[in-house]
């Protein structure tokens, strides 16, 4: 697998990740910009709409048509918060040209401007968005914010980085708020998606067996043309300011059968290079099966459905998840508290640190199995100004020794607990 990437324009790039593993082209766009609450859920809407359809498919219909035309190729997108940006994703997936009967056929010069037609140059009516078409996605994302409480283990999450991150980028719903739709009609949001790809960070993935033209191809789409240069709206992740932090405890009930306990943790780094540690940390605090808080907090002592913990590197911060009896809160809570005590007093073995660094270079090796997981960490890559090979992660990970994990240990500190009951 070889990994290039070029800068088109200022503020754009082109990624590619040359492949012979796959029979097939994955080619994405993603749109970076910085979380705000005045434009979040214009965000949301934008990256909904602009499925809907473009200057020459102008409905999904039409859009899944030219896919089928294109051997099958299917379309998608998606819409991220990573860190302190909102992400706008879109995917189209095709067969490789050398594997179609007709080997003239350039498919993917196809697929790469239909994908760039839908996201730069959408479906317009009287200088706006199709009214009715904005209409729908406005139910569909007042929809989506309304049934975040059907799961309740991602309602209780979303809960917990709301509270800690309270007037805080990070702190935004991805899909938005209900409140602010109704002021949102279809030419404002034009004007806005207008500004919104003239000023977000674009970079642009293409995975697969791929000739040495491509560069041509896009620099010379008439959508590409039309994109100005910028300096890009986005945040890269920086090391969090260290402050004093006080245990805030949020409860909160609900009818449910089942309670959901989530702890936000902070890990007060030093430097980027602790980051990898911290993901050492994680994982033999609750990030496998052999991780503390599943043997003892639900293997041993039974006091969990569910008992893991995820590390998000983009904001230095640990979520521990629990679903627990609700009679069992005290208990639970004090044994999870106990857990992260015995990783501060170094109560973990040798054995535990090789698995779980085993558990880590495993994943790093499947990253090129997927042409989605390989997009997705060179992108993480990208969006966090760094430039480490998945050889170099490795050799990092099996660098690391007990002290340094004790280090980040006592580096970490609850920030807040939420429980959500009966």
């Amino acid at each position: 697998m070889k990994y290039e990437v070029k800068e088109i324009k200022k503020g754009i790039k082109f990624h590619t990740i040359n492949t012979h593993k796959f029979k097939t082209n994955l080619f994405a766009i993603f749109l970076s910009v910085g979380l705000n609450r005045e434009n979040v859920t214009k965000n949301a809407l934008v990256s909904m709409l602009l499925r809907r359809g473009s200057k020459t498919m102008k409905s999904q219909e039409e859009i899944s048509k030219k896919m089928e035309e294109l051997y099958g190729a299917s379309f998608d997108c998606g819409l991220d918060k990573t860190g302190n940006n909102q992400v706008l994703k879109f995917y189209i997936e095709s067969i490789n040209d050398n594997y179609l009967p007709e080997h003239n056929e350039n498919t993917l010069k196809t697929v790469i401007d239909s994908l760039l037609e839908i996201v730069f140059d959408p479906y317009i009516e009287n200088e706006g968005f199709k009214k009715e078409y904005l209409e729908q996605e406005k139910n569909n994302v007042r929809q989506r914010i309304e049934g975040k409480i059907d799961n309740k283990a991602r309602y209780s999450l979303e809960r917990c980085i709301e509270e800690m991150y309270k007037d805080e980028p990070y702190g935004l719903y991805k899909f938005g708020y209900i409140e602010d739709l109704d002021s949102i009609n279809e030419k404002k949001l034009y004007e806005y998606y207008i500004d919104l790809i003239n000023t977000c960070k674009i970079d642009i993935f293409l995975s697969g067996n791929l000739s040495e033209d491509l560069d041509k191809i896009i620099e010379g789409n008439e959508n590409i043309k039309k994109l100005k240069e910028r300096e890009p709206k986005f945040e890269i992740p920086k090391i969090p300011e260290k402050r004093e932090i006080k245990e805030n405890i949020i409860t909160e009930s609900m009818e449910v059968t089942q309670g959901k306990l989530v702890i936000g943790l902070n890990v007060n780094i030093d430097n980027d290079e602790e980051k990898y540690t911290t993901l050492m940390y994680n994982s033999i605090l609750g990030g496998s099966a052999n991780s503390k808080l599943f043997q003892n907090v639900r293997e041993k002592a039974h006091l969990a459905y569910v008992a893991s913990s995820t590390y998000y590197r983009f904001k230095s911060i640990i979520f521990i998840n629990s679903g627990i009896e609700i009679s069992n809160y005290d208990k639970a809570l004090e044994l999870i508290r106990k857990q992260i005590e015995e990783m501060k007093n170094g109560n973990f073995t040798e054995e535990e640190i090789e698995n779980s660094k085993k558990g880590i270079i495993a994943a790093i090796n499947t990253i090129d199995d997927e042409q989605d997981t390989g997009i997705t960490y060179y992108f993480g890559q990208e969006l966090s100004n760094s430039n480490v090979s998945e050889e170099e992660y490795i050799k990092k990970i099996e660098n690391i020794n007990k002290k340094d994990i004790v280090d980040i240990a006592n580096k970490v500190q609850i920030n807040t607990i939420y429980f959500l009951k009966d």
